[in-house]
């Protein structure tokens, strides 16, 4: 399948911002630093480079391994000696490039956060088309097994398509029986989840979410439910928000209230929030990329 060369340049451009504002907060990013400066540096940083977020950037925190973005009023602060997973997702007319990268304040980890970015590294060199998925998952297992490391069997990389993050195929790390092979022109983020061996390796959700995505329209009683989830369809489509990008809303007395409606309704749903099942720290790296006829080209 190939892709048509001006969608190509539009995730070329997509890939080029994210990479950028990967690098920058990669930098930015210490101790007692409060997370949502982080969510709101690498969302303005994103619009002023002449993308968008594609979804909420994602500060997770020593055993929280995804899907932890502040909320509006945040007070959480980057811990001492912690592991630091920053996930951006930008997009140019729906065409999302998603990398992430992990920050390590503790020399104890530091093998792991390398760990990660060579299960990264080895899945760049051996995507092709062809590929089976069987294949793939058991070499990014060997790969973090080998330097004494464990994945996260239930966090997985993702097909994307235009407006869609998670386009229903998936890229395991860990072995998987599949009949599904990589395909030319495909558009993959990569991700390989590291923990400690002692750890179980699996995620877990807890009962907090921050990240929501409009999901189908309902009849609300609420007007102001109605006009919320308007602005969110208009401004969003398909992909995640966060309450944050909702202040022209949040000052009416209305809005709780309005927004509960929304999820109750299930017009709006949310992302729980993933923690390692054993509370161990988990570190990630991340590129999106494209299949091409030999291989794969990183595009992050």
């Amino acid at each position: 399948m190939s892709v048509p060369q001006e969608d190509i340049q539009k995730y070329q451009l997509a890939g080029k911002i994210a990479r950028e504002v990967r690098e920058e907060i990669h930098r930015t990013v210490k101790e007692g630093m409060p997370i949502i400066d982080i969510c709101e540096k690498v969302e303005g940083l994103t619009r002023e480079k002449g993308g968008k977020p594609a979804f909420p950037c994602n500060v997770s925190v020593n055993e929280i391994s995804a899907h932890y973005t502040s909320p509006p009023d945040d007070k959480q602060t980057i811990p001492e000696k912690s592991i630091v997973k920053v996930d951006i997702g930008v997009h140019v007319n729906g065409y999302i490039a998603d990398t992430a990268t992990s920050i390590c304040f503790d020399p104890e980890y530091d093998d792991m956060v390398r760990t990660a970015e060579e299960a990264l590294a080895r899945a760049v060199e051996i995507l092709r088309p062809g590929l089976s998925i069987t294949r793939f998952g058991s070499e990014i297992q060997k790969t973090i097994k080998t330097k004494g490391f464990k994945p996260i069997s239930n966090l997985t990389g993702h097909l994307i398509r235009r407006y869609i993050i998670h386009a229903g195929k998936s890229l395991p790390n860990v072995f998987n029986i599949s009949t599904s092979r990589i395909k030319e022109g495909e558009i993959y983020g990569v991700e390989p989840f590291v923990t400690v061996t002692n750890a179980t390796g699996r995620v877990e959700n807890i009962k907090e979410e921050h990240i929501f995505r409009y999901s189908k329209n309902k009849s609300l009683k609420n007007p102001y439910a109605k006009q919320i989830l308007s602005y969110i369809k208009k401004n969003f489509l398909t992909l995640p928000f966060t309450e944050r990008w909702l202040n022209k809303f949040a000052s009416s007395s209305s809005y709780k209230s309005a927004f509960s409606e929304l999820l109750s309704s299930k017009a709006v749903i949310g992302y729980p929030v993933f923690v390692e099942a054993s509370r161990k720290p988990v570190a990630q790296a991340e590129y999106t990329v494209l299949i091409e006829k030999d291989g794969c080209v990183v595009l992050t």
